[in-house]
């Protein structure tokens, strides 16, 4: 069992996973748990084993110099746990880190352990995928689960993918098979420009994450930089009269199919988070807990950043879900078209979407598609 010294009791905490690679196009799902661990001054208090989970030749550690003495960060998960004021405070436990090489069920019950001792009541997995959807538009944010009774209760997609997967949905079958509350939100980020970082998309998964757990983000320049990277955008198309006429074709695509649901739902969500946003105190609150780091502390050192880690959990019971660990990777090109990533990342407006189980492709590629979920 897991012991978390340092850490105090958790209201009503929610954790919020990303993880960068396959289910991460343009980064946007780890910089939107990033920002949230900016905003509310997170603090790590644990941190995966990284000889456990990663080959070092594909995600190669950095050395690095502190006062000029070399150091080494070595690449893995951490988990931090921040608590938001108000009316009505909550804490969420972030962890954010790369999709492991190896061990995946390992990885899923280790983070569960973690859960189950900080009393986690849901868990959100943030992922990105690439599909066919204009940059000028919205960007889509599908919300799904494997659970027909939460996804019944917070209006959300029922998963019917079939095909392979990553991380996120791994871990979302997971939290399912162990009874946890378990939710994937999905941004789909235009195959064209999936170059990172893309604070569109991050920016959308920031304002359904707020309305699904119902707490005000502060956005900071999120805004402002999305803003920069829509005109960014524009002037690159506008040089290039293929690209140009080709997000006009999808934007006409988006329009037809979203022009039935431009009605009361969607107005009232955007109405809800406007109140919200203008309520008074709604802001961060206090610091959050930070786990020891003295002799008595239960963790063990993580060698990459001086942080500390919990003992490994005794070897549970009969693990989670398998995971295959195909990992795709087709070039994103305009016009290219792409496999429809079914269950994971349902349809939401926009035309195919193209991406690994919808959990998304990595950064630079378009994974044929799986939800993961």
């Amino acid at each position: 069992m897991i012991e978390l010294e340092g850490v105090p009791e958790l209201i009503d905490p929610v954790m919020v996973a990303a993880f960068e690679g396959w289910n991460d196009a343009g980064d946007a799902a780890s910089t939107a748990v990033a920002h949230l661990d900016r905003e509310w001054k997170g603090e790590v208090f644990a941190a995966l084993d990284a000889e456990d989970y990663y080959d070092f030749q594909v995600n190669r550690p950095t050395v690095f110099l502190d006062n000029g003495v070399r150091k080494i960060t070595w690449p893995t998960t951490r988990l931090s746990v921040v608590r938001v004021g108000g009316d009505k405070p909550r804490d969420l436990v972030l962890v954010r880190g790369i999709e492991p090489s190896m061990r995946w069920r390992s990885f899923c019950n280790e983070l569960l352990a973690f859960a189950h001792e900080l009393g986690v009541e849901m868990v959100v997995i943030l992922g990105a995928l690439l599909g066919d959807t204009p940059h000028t538009r919205p960007v889509p944010v599908s919300g799904v689960t494997s659970d027909p009774d939460l996804a019944r209760t917070m209006d959300l997609e029922e998963t019917r993918y079939e095909g392979p997967t990553g991380i996120v949905g791994i871990l979302q079958e997971a939290c399912t098979h162990a009874g946890v509350p378990a939710v994937s939100l999905w941004a789909a980020v235009p195959h064209y420009v999936s170059q990172p970082p893309n604070p569109k998309a991050t920016l959308a998964l920031l304002n359904r994450l707020e309305d699904l757990i119902g707490l005000r983000i502060p956005l900071g320049e999120l805004p402002e930089d999305a803003r920069a990277w829509q005109l960014g955008v524009d002037q690159l198309a506008a040089e290039d009269s293929e690209v140009a006429e080709y997000v006009q074709t999808l934007e006409e695509a988006r329009d037809t199919a979203e022009l039935p649901e431009a009605s009361g739902e969607a107005i009232a969500r955007e109405f809800e988070r406007y109140l919200r946003r203008r309520e008074p105190g709604a802001g961060p609150g206090p610091g959050p807990g930070v786990a020891t780091e003295g002799g008595d502390s239960p963790f063990l050192r993580d060698p990459g950043s001086g942080r500390t880690r919990p003992p490994k959990p005794e070897q549970p019971g009969p693990e989670a879900v398998p995971g295959p660990e195909a990992v795709p990777g087709a070039e994103s090109v305009p016009g290219a078209t792409g496999e429809n990533p079914p269950g994971e990342a349902p349809e939401s407006g926009s035309p195919e979407t193209e991406g690994p189980d919808g959990e998304g492709p990595g950064n630079g590629g378009t994974p044929d598609g799986d939800s993961g979920k």
